[in-house]
């Protein structure tokens, strides 16, 4: 994990460098329109899993490490709309009354769309309502959750049925130099999703909950 964040970092520091020497155009610089990241992220799924055919059912998926990369417009100074991009692999393995059932494995493509207020002052009454290098936001939306690639482990098939979700987001991005940020941040994505299971002549049906919570932390560049 620590060397995904160490190379994502590297390559977007890398990029801003020749950018900023070259003072194109698109030169680094605080009050730009578009901002983009490139973080590593934990997606850590907060998951169940119900069948209707089998009584105490469930499932257990694996934390996964991925890069992820998003794309922000600025409407105004605390107005954004945020674009979030990344794809990662699970593996599935039951538990309950499935304790030791091989389900395999898929990849979910979760594109999430979020609109954000980036907080720019505190207020006059801190006394110091600017906040200088520290800028944190907030961010709710919407994400439609694609699953492919799926491992059916010991089934002859495992179907998830494609879905929309809701989202929430907190974060914070710290100024490293005029349009190069530091982000740390955080999302919520609420995900469910119905499941076939096939084996032989015989078809399960039920729902799988996910719900995963998003950790990340990255560089960002803003012009």
């Amino acid at each position: 994990m620590k060397t995904l964040f160490c190379a994502g970092a590297a390559l977007c520091l890398l990029a801003a460098g020749q950018a900023a020497a070259q003072e194109p155009w698109y030169a680094a610089k605080s009050d730009g329109d578009w901002l983009v990241r490139l973080r590593g992220i934990a997606v850590v799924p907060d998951e169940s899993l119900t069948l209707d055919q089998i009584a105490g059912a469930d499932a257990d998926v694996d934390t996964a490490y991925m890069p992820e990369l998003d794309i922000s417009y600025f409407f105004t100074p605390n107005l954004a709309l945020e674009l979030i991009l990344a794809t990662t692999p699970h593996d599935v393995a039951g538990r309950g009354s499935l304790n030791g059932a091989n389900l395999g494995d898929v990849w979910l493509l979760p594109p999430t769309l979020t609109a954000q207020y980036h907080v720019t002052q505190l207020g006059a009454w801190t006394g110091n309502p600017a906040l200088g290098k520290i800028k944190p936001y907030f961010g709710a939306g919407i994400n439609y959750t694609i699953f492919y690639n799926t491992d059916s482990g010991q089934f002859d098939k495992i179907d998830y049925d494609d879905t929309f979700g809701w989202a929430l987001q907190a974060g914070v991005d710290i100024t490293l130099q005029e349009g190069l940020y530091l982000n740390f941040d955080v999302k919520k994505l609420w995900l469910e999703t119905d499941v076939t299971v096939t084996s032989g002549a015989t078809r399960l049906t039920g729902e799988v909950t996910l719900d995963p919570w998003i950790f990340g932390v990255g560089v960002g560049y803003r012009f």
